[in-house]
């Protein structure tokens, strides 16, 4: 995967491409831990069996919420705000 800050991220393997949109934020306020985030939720989804199009938007929303805080460690509760996002429950995927 590559990641291209607001321009979300492009994933690539063999043959396939898939093109990541970076999650919408409210404000930036430090991108400290972005890129570590990103790789957590990606290698999450990746290792849980997901397709690379949901690995990447675990990968985004992880990073997207990380950099609306300061330091490299986030508040929130990952898993709670991706089942609130439809990340690890009902059409997108089941866990």
């Amino acid at each position: 995967a590559v990641t291209r800050s607001e321009k979300g991220s492009v994933i690539v393997r063999g043959d396939e491409t898939v093109t990541v949109n970076a999650t919408a934020i409210k404000e930036l306020v430090d991108t400290t831990g972005a890129g570590d985030l990103y790789a957590a939720g990606f290698l999450y989804g990746y290792t849980t069996g997901r397709n690379l199009k949901d690995c990447g938007d675990l990968g985004s929303l992880a990073a997207g919420l990380v950099i609306q805080q300061i330091g490299p460690r986030p508040r929130q509760n990952l898993r709670r705000e991706a089942e609130q996002a439809g990340l690890l429950s009902g059409g997108h995927f089941q866990d």
